[in-house]
């Protein structure tokens, strides 16, 4: 097989996990596939350097200087548990210590500039995967496999320059990416690439948003049209609910395309909402492994699933993190153009809508955000709409939370709606909003936060998803 294996920030944590993730590759080679990785930072690197990139532009160096020593520290460390042989080690902890070199300078630099630009600040987040890439594949030459590595925009991964959320230019990135790894791949030879980075067309760093290597892994896949992409992660799979919530939730054998979507747009974990858009083009299939529990299939992700009748429902998903506003007027009955003005308030200052709902009298709409854009959302909704005679209020309720039924069955299956709603209504729960599309893939409601564990364990129950 010709495969994509992505690795997670947490099965690359220290050099243990390097050498394990090296060790699985090594089992697919032995196998006779072809194999391209795709590699996330340690985990919190990120997340350090962006804090870094704060304090730099805050001009504390004293910060930058120990924070630097600690990353420094964290990969020699790595690269020493994970590489045996003494000249390979010596060699990977040389190449380490240039690439923190480098970072050090540029944050350096912010410190007396005290600015970054959205350009400066992609080229500083690039470092984590850089290092992780480097670290594995120095730990698979020392297991006697032949591999190179390479960033994303080295691989041939070319975007748009939206810095920080930046676009694949999906037709020179195919090109580019044939041109430059097919060739290993003829030879038996491994690309080990740094997932969420690519380039400009002028060759400038970029990143594609964060946590996405798992898109990197599928947009290598559908230009070397390659047969699967593995997503390894800390779980089994995708499951029929948050385990944390739900304690006899199960790993989902298998998902179609449209389904898995439904699933991560309401919090699923596992892969990045992005990721399946290349591999839908292309039909290939996604497979989400534990790296802890290599022999489990985990969940496999296809264009197509065969229904029966005790998959109605596949998952149970709840979103607690959000707001329900609420725009109310009796101006707006039979106004023309309100819900577009709502709405284009919100696209313009990047406030993403998760769910709307509109009354039939058209006197209301209600939409869910996320908390944290709540303050910012009535600002701009308030000077933009009220005081004109058609609006009269707009309220807003953090105390809400999403639950979300997805499941290809549920298309064209009589009473599963009623099934939805009499369930929550026996817990003695009301129901606030309610949204379903016209894919009939899920039906989703808001409910008050402290009833979210309770209405999804409930709906776990009588789905039969145990």
């Amino acid at each position: 097989m010709k495969l994509v294996m992505k690795f997670g920030g947490t099965c690359l944590n220290d050099g243990t996990r390097f050498l394990h993730a090296a060790q699985l590759i090594e089992n697919s080679i032995r196998k006779g596939d072809s194999v391209v990785v795709v590699v996330s930072a340690m985990t919190e690197v990120t997340n350090s350097l962006i804090t870094s990139t704060v304090k730099a532009a805050d001009g504390d160096q004293k910060t930058i200087i120990n924070f630097i020593k600690t990353l420094l520290e964290r990969h020699k460390k790595a690269a020493s548990e994970a590489i045996h042989k003494k000249t390979t080690q010596e060699k990977v902890i040389q190449e380490i210590e240039e690439l923190v070199r480098k970072l050090e300078k540029v944050l350096i630099s912010i410190s007396y500039l005290r600015e970054t630009t959205p350009r400066s600040y992609d080229y500083i987040l690039s470092f984590g995967e850089k290092l992780s890439t480097i670290i594995l594949r120095a730990t698979l030459e020392d297991m006697g496999l032949k591999a190179q590595s390479f960033t994303g925009g080295e691989a041939g991964i070319v975007t748009d320059d939206h810095f920080s959320e930046a676009r694949p230019l999906m037709n020179i990135t195919c090109l580019q990416v044939r041109e430059r790894l097919s060739p290993l791949l003829m030879k038996g030879e491994i690309a080990v690439v740094s997932g969420f980075i690519a380039y400009t067309q002028d060759g400038i760093t970029t990143t594609l948003g964060r946590g996405s290597s798992d898109y990197t892994a599928t947009i290598l896949a559908s230009s070397l049209n390659m047969d699967e992409v593995w997503i390894w992660t800390d779980v089994d799979g995708l499951m029929t609910a948050d385990p944390t919530i739900v304690p006899l939730a199960k790993t989902i054998p298998v998902l179609s395309y449209p389904e898995a979507m439904e699933m991560v747009y309401f919090g699923a974990k596992a892969i990045h909402p992005k990721a399946l858009e290349p591999a839908v083009e292309k039909n290939i299939p996604i497979r989400v492994k534990n790296v802890f529990n290599p022999s489990n299939k985990g969940t496999l992700i296809v264009k197509e699933q065969k229904i029966n009748g005790a998959s109605i429902a596949k998952t149970i998903a709840i979103i607690k993190e959000v707001a329900l506003i609420t725009v109310n007027g009796a101006g707006m009955i039979d106004a023309p153009g309100v819900a577009a003005k709502v709405f284009n308030i919100l696209g313009e200052n990047r406030i993403n809508v998760l769910m709307i709902s509109q009354s039939s009298s058209q006197a209301n709409i209600s939409f869910i955000i996320l908390q944290r854009e709540v303050e910012r959302a009535l600002n701009f909704l308030e000077l933009g709409l009220l005081g004109q005679g058609i609006i009269n209020e707009v309220l807003s309720d953090s105390d809400v939370c999403i639950i979300a039924i997805v499941g290809a069955g549920m298309k064209g299956t009589p009473g599963v709606a009623a099934k939805v709603f009499q369930s929550v209504a026996e817990e003695g729960i009301n129901i606030m909003m309610i949204a379903q599309g016209s894919s009939e893939l899920n039906i989703s409601f808001v409910v008050k936060r402290e009833n979210g564990i309770k209405v999804v364990n409930k709906l776990h129950h009588e789905f039969q998803l145990n």
